[in-house]
Protein backbone atom coordinates (compact mmCIF):
# COMPACT_ATOMS: atom_id res chain seq x y z
CA UNK A 1 0.00 0.00 0.00
CA UNK A 2 1.52 3.39 -0.63
CA UNK A 3 1.85 6.70 1.57
CA UNK A 4 -1.39 8.12 -0.97
CA UNK A 5 -3.47 4.83 -0.54
CA UNK A 6 -2.98 4.83 3.49
CA UNK A 7 -3.47 8.59 3.41
CA UNK A 8 -7.01 7.69 1.22
CA UNK A 9 -7.82 5.45 3.17
CA UNK A 10 -7.01 7.34 6.55
CA UNK A 11 -9.43 9.85 5.75
CA UNK A 12 -12.36 7.85 5.86
CA UNK A 13 -15.65 8.66 4.11
CA UNK A 14 -17.08 11.63 3.76
CA UNK A 15 -20.41 12.34 5.37
CA UNK A 16 -21.95 13.56 1.65
CA UNK A 17 -21.21 9.84 0.24
CA UNK A 18 -24.13 8.22 -1.16
CA UNK A 19 -23.00 4.65 -1.83
CA UNK A 20 -21.07 2.53 0.60
CA UNK A 21 -17.23 1.63 -0.54
CA UNK A 22 -15.72 -1.37 -0.55
CA UNK A 23 -13.96 -2.25 2.54
CA UNK A 24 -10.62 -4.31 1.96
CA UNK A 25 -10.16 -6.89 5.23
CA UNK A 26 -6.42 -6.43 7.12
CA UNK A 27 -5.35 -9.74 4.78
CA UNK A 28 -6.06 -8.17 1.99
CA UNK A 29 -4.16 -4.41 3.20
CA UNK A 30 -1.34 -6.46 3.87
CA UNK A 31 -1.04 -8.32 0.66
CA UNK A 32 -0.95 -4.84 -1.17
CA UNK A 33 1.85 -4.03 0.31
CA UNK A 34 5.44 -4.75 -1.00
CA UNK A 35 7.21 -7.79 0.48
CA UNK A 36 11.14 -7.03 2.01
CA UNK A 37 11.93 -10.01 -1.16
CA UNK A 38 10.04 -7.68 -3.75
CA UNK A 39 12.24 -4.74 -2.41
CA UNK A 40 15.59 -6.32 -2.01
CA UNK A 41 15.05 -7.80 -5.29
CA UNK A 42 15.08 -4.39 -7.11
CA UNK A 43 17.89 -3.06 -8.86
CA UNK A 44 20.24 -1.07 -7.14
CA UNK A 45 18.59 -1.83 -3.84
CA UNK A 46 20.16 -3.46 -0.86
CA UNK A 47 19.84 -6.99 -0.05
CA UNK A 48 17.41 -7.24 3.25
CA UNK A 49 16.46 -10.38 5.03
CA UNK A 50 12.95 -12.16 3.75
CA UNK A 51 10.55 -11.82 6.51
CA UNK A 52 7.65 -14.00 6.09
CA UNK A 53 4.45 -12.07 5.97
CA UNK A 54 3.11 -12.23 10.01
CA UNK A 55 -0.64 -13.70 10.22
CA UNK A 56 -3.16 -10.68 9.80
CA UNK A 57 -4.50 -9.35 12.82
CA UNK A 58 -7.72 -9.16 14.33
CA UNK A 59 -9.65 -7.64 17.10
CA UNK A 60 -12.95 -9.51 18.08
CA UNK A 61 -16.12 -6.56 18.34
CA UNK A 62 -16.85 -7.67 21.55
CA UNK A 63 -13.06 -6.63 22.59
CA UNK A 64 -13.33 -3.23 20.17
CA UNK A 65 -16.91 -2.47 21.84
CA UNK A 66 -14.64 -1.71 25.22
CA UNK A 67 -12.91 1.36 23.02
CA UNK A 68 -15.95 2.87 21.16
CA UNK A 69 -18.89 3.88 21.15
CA UNK A 70 -21.09 3.97 18.28
CA UNK A 71 -24.53 6.39 17.28
CA UNK A 72 -27.63 5.36 15.62
CA UNK A 73 -26.24 7.55 12.68
CA UNK A 74 -23.00 5.62 12.00
CA UNK A 75 -20.84 7.96 13.86
CA UNK A 76 -18.27 6.43 15.71
CA UNK A 77 -15.96 7.73 18.81
CA UNK A 78 -12.83 6.28 19.98
CA UNK A 79 -12.46 6.15 24.04
CA UNK A 80 -8.99 6.44 25.68
CA UNK A 81 -8.71 6.97 29.20
CA UNK A 82 -12.45 8.03 29.56
CA UNK A 83 -12.14 10.71 26.97
CA UNK A 84 -14.02 10.31 23.61
CA UNK A 85 -12.60 12.00 20.09
CA UNK A 86 -14.92 11.40 17.00
CA UNK A 87 -13.54 8.78 14.60
CA UNK A 88 -15.76 9.16 11.78
CA UNK A 89 -18.97 8.52 10.09
CA UNK A 90 -20.20 4.85 8.24
CA UNK A 91 -23.76 6.10 7.00
CA UNK A 92 -26.08 3.72 5.99
CA UNK A 93 -24.90 0.85 8.33
CA UNK A 94 -25.52 -0.81 11.49
CA UNK A 95 -23.48 -0.24 14.63
CA UNK A 96 -21.57 -3.87 14.60
CA UNK A 97 -20.69 -2.78 10.53
CA UNK A 98 -19.83 1.01 11.51
CA UNK A 99 -17.66 -0.59 14.29
CA UNK A 100 -15.92 -3.15 12.32
CA UNK A 101 -15.17 -0.62 9.57
CA UNK A 102 -12.82 0.90 11.84
CA UNK A 103 -11.87 -1.89 13.78
CA UNK A 104 -10.26 -3.02 10.21
CA UNK A 105 -8.14 0.43 10.29
CA UNK A 106 -6.91 -0.54 13.47
CA UNK A 107 -5.94 -4.41 12.71
CA UNK A 108 -4.06 -2.83 9.81
CA UNK A 109 -2.02 -1.05 11.93
CA UNK A 110 -1.18 -3.44 14.35
CA UNK A 111 -0.33 -6.12 11.39
CA UNK A 112 1.97 -3.83 10.39
CA UNK A 113 3.85 -2.86 13.21
CA UNK A 114 4.26 -7.11 14.11
CA UNK A 115 5.90 -7.20 10.50
CA UNK A 116 8.12 -3.94 11.55
CA UNK A 117 8.91 -5.89 14.93
CA UNK A 118 9.78 -8.98 13.24
CA UNK A 119 12.18 -6.79 10.48
CA UNK A 120 13.75 -5.35 13.78
CA UNK A 121 14.50 -8.75 15.18
CA UNK A 122 16.21 -10.40 11.94
CA UNK A 123 17.86 -6.77 11.69
CA UNK A 124 16.70 -4.80 8.67
CA UNK A 125 17.61 -1.70 7.72
CA UNK A 126 16.67 0.87 10.53
CA UNK A 127 16.39 3.41 7.91
CA UNK A 128 13.40 1.83 5.90
CA UNK A 129 11.27 0.65 9.19
CA UNK A 130 12.19 3.96 10.57
CA UNK A 131 10.34 5.62 8.03
CA UNK A 132 7.34 3.17 7.81
CA UNK A 133 7.28 3.16 11.50
CA UNK A 134 6.91 6.90 11.03
CA UNK A 135 3.73 7.05 9.16
CA UNK A 136 2.66 4.23 10.98
CA UNK A 137 2.62 6.32 14.54
CA UNK A 138 0.97 9.43 12.62
CA UNK A 139 -1.91 7.39 11.63
CA UNK A 140 -2.07 6.61 15.38
CA UNK A 141 -1.74 10.15 16.47
CA UNK A 142 -4.53 10.95 13.91
CA UNK A 143 -7.25 8.85 15.93
CA UNK A 144 -9.29 7.60 12.99
CA UNK A 145 -9.20 3.51 14.01
CA UNK A 146 -10.65 2.28 16.90
CA UNK A 147 -8.54 -0.48 19.15
CA UNK A 148 -6.26 -0.64 21.81
CA UNK A 149 -4.60 3.14 20.67
CA UNK A 150 -2.41 2.86 24.07
CA UNK A 151 -1.01 -0.44 23.40
CA UNK A 152 -0.13 0.86 19.64
CA UNK A 153 1.56 3.89 21.13
CA UNK A 154 3.44 1.70 23.46
CA UNK A 155 4.49 -0.46 20.89
CA UNK A 156 5.62 2.15 18.53
CA UNK A 157 7.62 3.60 21.58
CA UNK A 158 9.37 0.21 22.18
CA UNK A 159 10.32 0.20 18.11
CA UNK A 160 11.65 3.67 18.25
CA UNK A 161 14.04 2.51 20.87
CA UNK A 162 15.01 -0.67 19.39
CA UNK A 163 15.42 1.45 15.74
CA UNK A 164 17.45 4.17 17.68
CA UNK A 165 19.64 1.22 19.19
CA UNK A 166 19.96 -0.72 15.45
CA UNK A 167 20.85 2.48 13.96
CA UNK A 168 23.73 2.99 15.97
CA UNK A 169 24.58 -0.30 15.86
CA UNK A 170 24.38 -0.32 11.78
CA UNK A 171 26.26 3.17 11.90
CA UNK A 172 29.16 1.20 14.27
CA UNK A 173 28.83 -1.66 11.56
CA UNK A 174 29.24 0.72 8.85
CA UNK A 175 32.50 2.69 10.01
CA UNK A 176 33.98 -0.59 10.82
CA UNK A 177 33.21 -1.49 7.19
CA UNK A 178 34.56 1.38 5.89
CA UNK A 179 37.86 0.78 8.00
CA UNK A 180 37.99 -2.88 6.44
CA UNK A 181 37.34 -1.26 2.86
CA UNK A 182 39.51 1.66 3.40
CA UNK A 183 42.70 -1.50 4.98
CA UNK A 184 41.68 -3.39 1.87
CA UNK A 185 41.44 -0.14 -0.71
CA UNK A 186 45.15 0.95 0.75
CA UNK A 187 46.43 -2.77 0.58
CA UNK A 188 45.96 -2.80 -3.29
CA UNK A 189 47.39 0.56 -3.89
CA UNK A 190 50.45 -0.12 -1.97
CA UNK A 191 51.12 -3.82 -3.48
CA UNK A 192 50.90 -2.06 -6.76
CA UNK A 193 53.15 0.56 -5.86
CA UNK A 194 55.77 -1.92 -4.74
CA UNK A 195 55.56 -3.84 -7.98
CA UNK A 196 55.71 -0.06 -9.63
CA UNK A 197 59.16 0.44 -7.41
CA UNK A 198 61.13 -2.81 -8.98
CA UNK A 199 64.21 -3.04 -11.25
CA UNK A 200 62.88 -3.19 -14.23
CA UNK A 201 65.88 -5.34 -15.24
CA UNK A 202 65.19 -7.83 -12.51
CA UNK A 203 61.04 -7.81 -12.63
CA UNK A 204 59.35 -10.78 -14.02
CA UNK A 205 56.88 -9.23 -16.12
CA UNK A 206 54.09 -11.71 -17.30
CA UNK A 207 53.79 -12.63 -13.24
CA UNK A 208 53.83 -9.00 -12.36
CA UNK A 209 51.49 -7.95 -15.31
CA UNK A 210 48.92 -10.39 -14.40
CA UNK A 211 48.88 -9.23 -10.40
CA UNK A 212 48.40 -5.90 -11.18
CA UNK A 213 45.69 -6.50 -13.74
CA UNK A 214 44.23 -8.61 -10.45
CA UNK A 215 44.77 -5.76 -7.99
CA UNK A 216 42.70 -3.39 -10.84
CA UNK A 217 39.99 -5.85 -11.16
CA UNK A 218 39.87 -5.83 -7.09
CA UNK A 219 39.74 -2.41 -6.99
CA UNK A 220 36.63 -1.90 -9.72
CA UNK A 221 35.03 -5.06 -7.89
CA UNK A 222 35.54 -2.77 -4.30
CA UNK A 223 34.63 0.47 -5.88
CA UNK A 224 31.17 -0.96 -7.23
CA UNK A 225 30.68 -3.35 -3.84
CA UNK A 226 32.17 -2.39 -1.61
CA UNK A 227 30.99 0.52 0.98
CA UNK A 228 31.70 4.11 0.15
CA UNK A 229 35.44 6.25 1.43
CA UNK A 230 34.08 9.33 0.82
CA UNK A 231 35.14 11.44 -2.58
CA UNK A 232 38.56 13.07 -0.47
CA UNK A 233 40.16 9.36 0.41
CA UNK A 234 38.77 7.60 -2.98
CA UNK A 235 40.28 10.56 -5.16
CA UNK A 236 43.64 10.02 -3.30
CA UNK A 237 43.81 6.67 -3.76
CA UNK A 238 42.83 6.56 -6.97
CA UNK A 239 45.12 9.00 -8.26
CA UNK A 240 48.33 6.62 -6.46
CA UNK A 241 46.58 3.37 -7.96
CA UNK A 242 46.53 5.17 -11.14
CA UNK A 243 50.38 6.46 -11.00
CA UNK A 244 51.58 3.46 -10.06
CA UNK A 245 50.05 1.46 -12.72
CA UNK A 246 51.05 4.47 -14.94
CA UNK A 247 54.69 3.75 -13.78
CA UNK A 248 54.63 0.36 -14.21
CA UNK A 249 52.70 0.60 -17.82
CA UNK A 250 56.09 2.97 -18.81
CA UNK A 251 58.30 1.06 -17.19
CA UNK A 252 57.35 -2.19 -18.81
CA UNK A 253 56.99 -0.38 -22.14
CA UNK A 254 60.55 0.68 -21.81
CA UNK A 255 61.71 -2.40 -21.25
CA UNK A 256 60.71 -4.47 -23.99
CA UNK A 257 61.17 -1.74 -26.19
CA UNK A 258 64.86 -2.25 -25.10
CA UNK A 259 64.35 -6.17 -25.20
CA UNK A 260 63.18 -5.37 -28.96
CA UNK A 261 66.16 -3.33 -29.83
CA UNK A 262 68.58 -5.87 -28.54
CA UNK A 263 66.50 -9.02 -30.15
CA UNK A 264 67.52 -6.99 -33.50
CA UNK A 265 71.23 -6.53 -32.96
CA UNK A 266 71.50 -10.60 -31.48
CA UNK A 267 69.26 -11.47 -34.60
CA UNK A 268 71.02 -9.81 -36.97
CA UNK A 269 74.94 -10.72 -35.68
CA UNK A 270 72.91 -14.59 -35.69
CA UNK A 271 72.02 -13.90 -39.21
CA UNK A 272 76.08 -13.45 -40.26
CA UNK A 273 76.84 -16.23 -38.31
CA UNK A 274 74.38 -17.86 -41.25
CA UNK A 275 75.76 -16.57 -43.55
CA UNK A 276 79.01 -17.94 -43.32
CA UNK A 277 77.95 -21.25 -42.28
CA UNK A 278 75.99 -21.74 -45.53
CA UNK A 279 79.01 -20.50 -47.34
CA UNK A 280 81.20 -23.10 -45.73
CA UNK A 281 78.49 -25.89 -46.56
CA UNK A 282 79.48 -27.14 -49.73
CA UNK A 283 83.54 -27.23 -48.94
CA UNK A 284 85.17 -29.96 -49.18
CA UNK A 285 88.43 -28.77 -47.35
CA UNK A 286 87.33 -31.13 -44.66
CA UNK A 287 89.92 -30.57 -41.98
CA UNK A 288 90.00 -26.60 -42.30
CA UNK A 289 86.33 -26.10 -42.98
CA UNK A 290 85.46 -28.41 -39.65
CA UNK A 291 88.03 -26.08 -37.80
CA UNK A 292 86.21 -23.16 -39.01
CA UNK A 293 82.78 -24.56 -38.40
CA UNK A 294 84.32 -25.16 -34.78
CA UNK A 295 84.72 -21.00 -34.18
CA UNK A 296 81.25 -20.45 -35.70
CA UNK A 297 80.28 -22.45 -32.83
CA UNK A 298 82.39 -20.90 -30.33
CA UNK A 299 80.69 -17.30 -31.69
CA UNK A 300 77.14 -18.63 -31.81
CA UNK A 301 77.48 -19.13 -27.83
CA UNK A 302 79.30 -16.41 -27.38
CA UNK A 303 76.43 -14.13 -29.08
CA UNK A 304 73.08 -12.87 -27.23
CA UNK A 305 70.00 -14.37 -27.54
CA UNK A 306 67.11 -12.90 -29.39
CA UNK A 307 63.59 -14.36 -28.80
CA UNK A 308 62.94 -17.26 -28.34
CA UNK A 309 60.52 -17.90 -31.33
CA UNK A 310 63.68 -16.17 -33.68
CA UNK A 311 66.08 -17.62 -31.85
CA UNK A 312 65.22 -21.05 -32.36
CA UNK A 313 64.36 -20.30 -35.98
CA UNK A 314 68.10 -19.40 -36.50
CA UNK A 315 69.75 -22.13 -34.57
CA UNK A 316 67.86 -24.56 -36.87
CA UNK A 317 69.41 -22.35 -40.35
CA UNK A 318 72.78 -22.39 -38.72
CA UNK A 319 72.72 -25.99 -37.54
CA UNK A 320 71.55 -26.88 -41.24
CA UNK A 321 74.19 -25.32 -43.01
CA UNK A 322 76.54 -27.96 -40.39
CA UNK A 323 74.49 -30.65 -41.09
CA UNK A 324 74.95 -30.22 -44.47
CA UNK A 325 78.39 -29.99 -44.85
CA UNK A 326 79.14 -33.00 -41.93
CA UNK A 327 76.90 -35.07 -43.98
CA UNK A 328 79.07 -34.44 -47.16
CA UNK A 329 82.36 -34.84 -45.14
CA UNK A 330 80.51 -38.35 -43.63
CA UNK A 331 79.84 -39.85 -46.83
CA UNK A 332 83.21 -39.18 -48.30
CA UNK A 333 84.39 -40.62 -45.39
CA UNK A 334 82.55 -43.69 -45.95
CA UNK A 335 84.09 -43.95 -49.36
CA UNK A 336 87.12 -43.74 -48.54
CA UNK A 337 86.84 -46.12 -45.67
CA UNK A 338 85.18 -48.50 -48.11
CA UNK A 339 88.94 -47.92 -50.09
CA UNK A 340 90.77 -48.86 -46.85
CA UNK A 341 88.99 -51.94 -45.71
CA UNK A 342 91.57 -53.69 -47.65
CA UNK A 343 94.43 -51.64 -46.28
CA UNK A 344 93.18 -52.60 -42.50
CA UNK A 345 93.40 -56.62 -43.12
CA UNK A 346 97.05 -56.06 -43.58
CA UNK A 347 97.59 -54.37 -40.86
CA UNK A 348 95.84 -56.30 -38.65
CA UNK A 349 98.17 -59.63 -39.61
CA UNK A 350 101.17 -57.26 -39.16
CA UNK A 351 99.81 -56.14 -35.69
CA UNK A 352 99.61 -60.03 -34.72
CA UNK A 353 102.95 -60.50 -36.02
CA UNK A 354 104.21 -58.02 -33.52
CA UNK A 355 102.45 -58.71 -30.75
CA UNK A 356 103.86 -62.08 -31.02
CA UNK A 357 107.60 -60.66 -30.22
CA UNK A 358 106.46 -59.98 -26.62
CA UNK A 359 107.24 -60.74 -24.29
CA UNK A 360 110.69 -59.80 -25.57
CA UNK A 361 113.52 -62.41 -25.00
CA UNK A 362 115.94 -61.95 -27.59
CA UNK A 363 116.38 -57.90 -27.75
CA UNK A 364 118.46 -57.60 -31.55
CA UNK A 365 116.00 -60.29 -33.25
CA UNK A 366 113.00 -57.78 -31.57
CA UNK A 367 114.68 -55.24 -32.60
CA UNK A 368 115.61 -56.45 -36.22
CA UNK A 369 111.78 -58.36 -36.53
CA UNK A 370 109.94 -54.79 -35.23
CA UNK A 371 112.06 -53.04 -38.12
CA UNK A 372 110.65 -55.22 -40.76
CA UNK A 373 107.00 -54.74 -39.43
CA UNK A 374 107.33 -50.96 -39.49
CA UNK A 375 108.13 -50.99 -42.88
CA UNK A 376 105.54 -53.25 -44.08
CA UNK A 377 103.21 -51.28 -42.22
CA UNK A 378 103.62 -47.80 -43.57
CA UNK A 379 103.58 -49.88 -46.80
CA UNK A 380 100.08 -50.86 -46.10
CA UNK A 381 98.28 -47.13 -46.38
CA UNK A 382 95.88 -45.79 -43.90
CA UNK A 383 92.93 -47.72 -42.63
CA UNK A 384 89.60 -46.75 -42.24
CA UNK A 385 88.89 -43.75 -39.45
CA UNK A 386 87.17 -46.00 -36.96
CA UNK A 387 90.23 -48.45 -36.94
CA UNK A 388 92.97 -46.00 -36.70
CA UNK A 389 93.08 -45.45 -32.80
CA UNK A 390 92.95 -49.13 -32.43
CA UNK A 391 95.57 -50.21 -34.33
CA UNK A 392 98.18 -47.75 -33.59
CA UNK A 393 97.44 -48.16 -30.06
CA UNK A 394 97.90 -51.94 -30.50
CA UNK A 395 101.90 -50.99 -32.89
CA UNK A 396 102.72 -48.41 -30.34
CA UNK A 397 102.34 -51.19 -27.63
CA UNK A 398 104.97 -53.48 -29.38
CA UNK A 399 107.05 -50.05 -29.54
CA UNK A 400 107.35 -48.88 -26.47
CA UNK A 401 108.23 -52.90 -25.05
CA UNK A 402 111.00 -52.93 -27.56
CA UNK A 403 111.98 -49.40 -26.25
CA UNK A 404 111.88 -50.51 -22.59
CA UNK A 405 114.20 -53.59 -23.18
CA UNK A 406 116.86 -51.11 -25.18
CA UNK A 407 116.74 -49.14 -21.87
CA UNK A 408 117.18 -51.84 -19.50
CA UNK A 409 120.19 -53.29 -21.68
CA UNK A 410 122.17 -50.00 -22.03
CA UNK A 411 121.81 -49.78 -17.70
CA UNK A 412 123.25 -52.81 -17.73
CA UNK A 413 126.16 -52.49 -20.06
CA UNK A 414 126.81 -48.86 -19.63
CA UNK A 415 130.64 -48.76 -19.24
CA UNK A 416 130.63 -45.81 -16.72
CA UNK A 417 128.01 -47.83 -14.43
CA UNK A 418 130.21 -50.85 -14.26
CA UNK A 419 133.14 -49.22 -13.54
CA UNK A 420 131.36 -46.89 -10.57
CA UNK A 421 130.36 -50.44 -9.49
CA UNK A 422 133.53 -51.91 -9.32
CA UNK A 423 135.44 -49.07 -7.55
CA UNK A 424 132.53 -49.06 -4.89
CA UNK A 425 132.73 -52.96 -4.48
CA UNK A 426 136.81 -52.24 -3.89
CA UNK A 427 136.34 -49.39 -1.30
CA UNK A 428 133.71 -51.58 0.46
CA UNK A 429 135.79 -54.97 0.70
CA UNK A 430 138.85 -52.39 2.32
CA UNK A 431 136.26 -51.59 4.76
CA UNK A 432 135.10 -54.79 5.70
CA UNK A 433 138.66 -55.59 6.32
CA UNK A 434 139.35 -52.60 8.37
CA UNK A 435 136.31 -53.75 10.41
CA UNK A 436 137.12 -57.15 10.96
CA UNK A 437 140.50 -56.15 12.20
CA UNK A 438 138.48 -53.69 14.82
CA UNK A 439 135.87 -56.60 15.70
CA UNK A 440 139.33 -58.30 16.44
CA UNK A 441 141.01 -56.41 18.48
CA UNK A 442 137.85 -55.62 20.91
CA UNK A 443 137.15 -59.28 21.24
CA UNK A 444 140.89 -59.37 22.33
CA UNK A 445 140.69 -56.62 24.56
CA UNK A 446 137.15 -57.69 26.18
CA UNK A 447 135.68 -54.30 25.59
CA UNK A 448 131.55 -55.38 24.95
CA UNK A 449 130.16 -52.01 23.83
CA UNK A 450 133.45 -52.29 21.02
CA UNK A 451 132.62 -55.37 20.45
CA UNK A 452 129.01 -54.48 19.69
CA UNK A 453 129.29 -51.38 17.58
CA UNK A 454 132.33 -53.06 15.07
CA UNK A 455 130.10 -56.04 14.50
CA UNK A 456 126.79 -53.80 14.00
CA UNK A 457 128.84 -51.85 11.58
CA UNK A 458 130.71 -54.76 9.99
CA UNK A 459 127.35 -56.40 9.41
CA UNK A 460 125.38 -53.34 7.65
CA UNK A 461 128.99 -53.13 5.35
CA UNK A 462 128.53 -56.95 4.07
CA UNK A 463 125.04 -56.21 2.95
CA UNK A 464 125.70 -53.70 1.03
CA UNK A 465 128.81 -55.74 -0.25
CA UNK A 466 126.04 -58.48 -1.28
CA UNK A 467 123.74 -56.16 -2.82
CA UNK A 468 126.63 -54.51 -4.70
CA UNK A 469 127.75 -57.86 -5.95
CA UNK A 470 124.98 -58.87 -7.43
CA UNK A 471 124.62 -55.68 -9.20
CA UNK A 472 127.78 -56.66 -10.68
CA UNK A 473 126.77 -60.21 -11.85
CA UNK A 474 124.12 -58.19 -13.76
CA UNK A 475 126.40 -56.25 -15.91
CA UNK A 476 128.25 -59.53 -16.30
Amino acid sequence: MTDSQKSDETAGPSTTETSRPATPSPAALAARRPSPAAVGSRPGAAAQPVVAAPAAHSTPLEEAARFARVEEDGHVFLIVDGEESAVGQFPDASREEALAYFVRKYDDVASQLLLLEQRVQVKAPAADIHKTLKHLAQQVAERKMVGDIKALDARIEALETSLKEAEAAERAEAEAAKARELAAREAIVAEAEEIAAKDPATIQWKTSSNRMNELFDAWKTAQKNGPRLGRSTEDTLWKRFRSARTVFDRHRRAYFSQLDSENSSAKAAKEALIARAEELATSTDWGNTAAEYRQLMDEWKASKRASRKDDDALWARFRAAQDKFFAARQAANEVIDEEFAANLVVKEELLREAQALLPITDLNSARKALQSIRERWEDAGKVPRADMGRMEAGIRKVEEAVKAAEDEHWQRSNPETKARTNSALSQLEATIASLEQDLADAEKAGNAKKIADAREALEARQQWLAMLQKSAQDFA
